[in-house]
Parts: structure tokens; C-alpha cells; sequence
């Protein structure tokens, strides 16, 4: 039985519903505070540890070590590196692979490969965006603007083609009206040129009408942090950021003596690079001078770490304040909430299970970079995933690495204990795409309620958890509403059973993405009486924690 449970009413025209009245006991939170949603309290730093100090379950995260390795066998990518944190105990931080392995773009190989190291220095690309967006907003910390001000207003050549009513805000949400993407690159003769260029382009729709992820939002920024500060974006991320909280790895265009530190991107024969190995990946970052607000930042997982333990910190990290909570709460809480599916912060981007799989919730914010980085940050178990791959070396031909950030996301969220007591064991309806996992009891003759406990996190109107009975094992009737979305905790169910059944079955169906962090279901009694599960086809397994 279970603490502090909801009790819900599930209706069906097939049967009639009881429901308990009082709510569920049990000393299951009490007994591990580490458990989902419940992690306990946070180190001000992170710190060498343990999966045991983390709170957290070793076999899951040893899964994903298989799986990447696959996945460099598969030639996916050319390598990696994985960092987990919970509670400031770092749980896990490993190298895999090659930082430097092709010659070109036909995939010859080095005579000298380089190992990826834990401390290998990635381009971030995209994830840049988010030390921009933090840059900016210790400039709305000191009053320098407000985010509903025109842009025009400290920008005025913004203001032509129609764009002098879109508004700071709208760049950090990616509902200014810009279009995508234009080959900056292509445009005038220096950085000056081209940021001119971009602030006077024209937009594809109207502002706040549509939710277009675009560079030149991020590059605006950077233009209005640049005349705000008086310091070039790299000059003041540096002196604001990175160098305050020890982030030594981080920087734009790292020096030349850190190359054999840097994991090599791709192969530009067309713009007369090469391979491009210690410069920004992004062609209209590097037309950039390699300092801009949408690309061009280079980090290693552990300082991208101390980046999103002081988001978890509220804005410190140590003794050291970047930013205020308040301020925090603002870059992480939904702004576009009439975007449905593009919930986004100022830069960060929310919810998004398409790489946070199961450890996608209301609390969980991060980001992607091009070049085979992520980031995830789970508020609610004070949980960081940063996976950072070069996935675009030799060729960004090679195919999506969004399945294997889906498996580390997941792999993370599944190291966090679910909810159940000590005491006791619940049946786990699995993890996995286009699945249709069956739990079958069988039913005495006569018998008229079933009860159990579920608790749930699932993808809301994609997955689905269904209850059906059957009076011959064959033909299947819905007894209750689908299971969909998240529990509120644990939740207690009675129903009444349909005359002549003899069997009952919890089944979970998937679809062909996103998991969520699952299904459970523990202490199912029919007419009082403990049931166990048949053992022959059932796709469920028995977990405790």
C-alpha cells in the first residue's frame, strides 16, 4: 500500500466501478528518499561519487555502455563521452571511442588516431545558445532591457523589414518570425558585415504567430549583449560565466595547442577547410570569427556539468552567484505555452522527449547541439545527462544520433529508483518502442473485484497502459479508461469484474519514439485474495529497489 495516494474513478460502459475511499499507507519514501522525485538534498559543487551516493542503480547505466558501443561499432559516430550527476555525486563520467579518427570525407583513417578521453574538448554547437541566452540575462539582471522591448529599440536597423515590433523575448523563444537558417556565411566580408546583414534580414511570418527554431534569433542576441556590455560575446560569457564558476575548458576558438584535446568535426573540402579539427564546425559561426550568439562555445562534459549544476544550484555554483533564482525560474519555465510541443524557456528547450525520453517531465529542461551534443537537467531528481558525441566526423551525412541519446536519457531516468517500498516488489511493464506487453492473471471462478496499485510515467496520448478482462483467454474486453500521462504518486483502484471472466490482463502499448519512465503496478488481489501473475507470456518483470 501506498503513501499520500490519489484515488481515481475509472468508468467504462462495460462494468461499474468501486473505488477505495481512504488514502494508501507505506513507509516506501520515508525507507529511500532517493527515489524518483524524491533525491534528497544537493551538494552546493559537484564532486567525485558513487551510483550509490547518486541514489541511483548501477545495471541500467552499464546497459548503456552496450549500447553506445554498438553504436561506434555501427559507425554511428566516431565517439563519445557520458556524464551523470545527481545530487552533485557525479555518478558516472566515461569516454568511448575516437576524438579524431578519419582523414576525410570517403572515411580514410588517420595514421594516428585519438583516443576520446573524459576530458575531451567538444564543439557544442547549438548548446552554445544557452550561454548566450544566460549571458543576456545578467545584463536584464542590471536593467539594461526588459524582455518585451522591441529589439529596435536598442538595435534600430532592426527595425527594417518589418521587424520593429519583435521583442527580446521572442528571440530567446524562437517566435520572432525569422526564417530557419540563411548561408551567412555567403554575405559581405567580415563579422561586422554579417551581423548587419542578419539583423536587417527579413522575416518568414509574422512575429509571435509561429515557432521557428532560428540561428538569427540567438546571433541578435548576441548583437544587443555585445552593445549592452560593451565586450565582445566571448570576452563577456568568459569574464561573467565560465571564469567565475572554474569552467577552464570552456571557450570560443580554443588555441591551437589544444587540438589533440579536441574531439575533430567534419570534412569541408568545399569551403577550403578540411577537416575541421580545433575551429567551430558551424560555417556561419566560423564566418563569425568563431564568436556567436547561436555557435561557436567548446566545453568538456565536466565543465558543461558545473554550467547546469548552478541552474540546479538556482543560479550558484559554490560560493560563486551567476545568476538569481528568480532570474533561473525565468529561463527555464514554459514562455510559449501557445506552442504546444515546443515548450521552451529563454534558450532552453523543455520537455522535448525526443532526446530527454523517460526523463522528459514538466521539470526537465536542456539542449541539443548539430555537431552530437545534448544536455538534459531533471529539476524534480536533480538529475544532469550530458552526452556529447562528434557525431559529424567525417561527414554530416552520417545518419541521426537522436536514438542514442533516447537511450542514454533513458538509461539515466531507469538508474533512478521508481517509488516502490523496500518491502515490497511491482510488476514492470518494460521500456521499448511499438511494444504490446501483456501481465495476464487468472481468475477464480466467480470471482466479482480486482484491485491494485499503479503508479505511472508515460508518454501523455501516445503510450498507453489498458486493463481488459476476457471469460476465454482469447477475445479481450476494455474494463477501465486507458492509462495514459503521469500518476499523481501512487494510485489505488477497485473494479468490479464482469460476470463469467476468467481472465485478466494489464498491457502496455508503445509507440515507435519516446518512452517514459514507465509502468507499475504491485499488490493486485482479486476479491481480496493476493494474484499472481501466470508466468507463461508474461512480458512483464518484477523489479524492487
Amino acid at each position: 500500500m501506498k503513501k499520500n495516494a490519489k484515488l481515481k474513478v475509472l468508468s467504462s460502459a462495460l462494468i461499474c466501478s468501486l473505488v477505495l475511499t481512504a488514502p494508501l499507507a507505506s513507509p516506501a519514501l520515508a525507507e529511500s528518499p532517493k527515489q524518483w522525485d524524491q533525491p534528497g538534498p544537493m551538494s552546493p559543487v559537484l564532486h567525485p561519487g558513487s551510483v550509490k551516493g547518486a541514489g541511483m542503480i548501477q545495471a541500467p547505466l552499464d546497459r548503456f555502455d552496450q549500447a553506445v558501443e554498438s553504436a561506434l561499432a555501427a559507425k554511428s559516430m566516431p565517439g563519445a563521452v557520458a556524464f551523470v550527476a545527481r545530487n552533485g555525486h557525479i555518478a558516472k563520467h566515461d569516454a568511448y571511442g575516437f576524438a579524431s579518427l578519419y582523414a576525410d570525407g570517403a572515411g580514410t583513417l588517420v595514421d594516428n588516431p585519438v583516443e576520446m578521453k573524459k576530458d575531451t574538448i567538444f564543439d557544442l554547437a547549438s548548446i552554445s545558445k544557452i550561454f548566450t541566452t544566460t549571458a543576456a540575462m545578467k545584463l536584464y539582471e542590471e536593467g539594461h532591457f526588459q524582455l518585451d522591448d522591441p529589439v529596435a529599440m536598442h538595435l534600430p536597423q532592426f527595425a527594417e523589414n518589418g521587424k520593429e515590433k519583435v521583442t527580446i523575448r521572442q528571440l530567446m523563444t524562437h517566435t520572432s518570425g525569422f526564417t530557419a537558417w540563411v548561408p551567412l556565411y555567403q554575405q559581405g566580408e567580415n563579422r561586422e558585415d554579417r551581423i548587419e546583414y542578419a539583423l536587417r534580414h527579413k522575416l518568414a511570418n509574422s512575429p509571435g504567430t509561429k515557432y521557428t527554431y532560428s540561428d538569427l534569433n540567438l546571433i541578435t542576441l548576441g548583437a544587443l549583449i555585445e552593445k549592452f556590455s560593451g565586450k565582445r560575446l566571448d570576452e563577456f560569457v568568459k569574464e561573467e560565466i565560465t571564469e567565475p564558476i572554474g569552467m577552464k575548458d570552456t571557450m570560443y576558438n580554443p588555441p591551437a595547442s589544444l587540438q589533440n584535446r579536441i574531439a575533430a568535426t567534419e570534412y569541408q573540402p568545399a569551403l577550403g577547410r578540411g577537416m575541421v579539427w580545433g575551429e567551430v564546425h558551424d560555417e556561419n559561426a566560423w564566418s563569425l570569427d568563431g564568436v556567436a550568439g547561436h555557435a561557436g562555445v567548446f566545453s568538456t562534459a565536466s565543465d558543461l556539468a558545473k554550467f547546469a549544476h548552478m541552474f540546479l544550484n538556482n543560479g550558484k555554483y559554490g560560493g560563486k552567484r551567476i545568476l538569481e533564482a528568480e532570474t533561473v525560474r525565468l529561463l527555464e519555465t514554459n514562455q510559449i505555452p501557445e506552442f504546444p510541443g515546443n515548450d521552451h524557456g529563454l534558450g532552453w528547450e523543455l520537455n522535448q522527449g525526443w532526446y530527454m525520453d523517460a526523463l522528459a517531465d514538466s521539470s526537465a529542461f536542456g539542449h541539443t547541439g548539430y555537431t552530437g551534443t545534448s544536455i538534459v537537467i531533471n529539476r524534480k531528481n536533480n538529475t544532469i545527462a550530458i552526452l556529447l558525441t562528434n557525431r559529424v566526423h567525417p561527414s554530416r551525412t552520417t545518419i541521426s544520433t537522436n536514438f542514442i541519446r533516447r537511450d542514454f536519457a533513458r538509461a539515466v531516468a531507469d538508474a533512478i529508483p521508481a517509488p516502490i517500498s523496500k518491502h515490497t516488489d511491482a510488476w514492470f511493464a518494460g521500456y521499448g518502442d511499438k511494444l504490446n506487453n501483456e501481465m495476464q492473471i487468472a481468475v477464480p471462478e466467480g470471482a466479482s473485484t480486482v484491485s491494485y496499485d499503479t503508479w505511472h510515467r508515460l508518454e501523455a496520448d501516445s503510450d498507453f497502459g489498458f486493463i481488459e478482462t476476457s471469460n476465454d483467454g482469447v477475445n479481450w474486453s476494455q474494463v477501465a479508461e486507458p492509462i495514459t500521462g503521469n500518476s499523481e504518486g501512487w494510485e489505488s483502484t477497485e473494479l468490479a469484474l464482469p460476470a463469467n471472466t476468467t481472465h485478466l490482463r494489464f498491457r502496455y502499448q508503445t509507440d515507435g519514439s519516446v518512452n517514459g519512465r514507465g509502468w507499475y503496478v504491485e499488490n493486485i488481489q482479486v476479491d481480496g485474495t493476493e494474484a499472481e501473475p501466470q508466468p507463461a507470456g508474461n512480458d512483464w518483470t518484477e523489479r524492487s529497489n
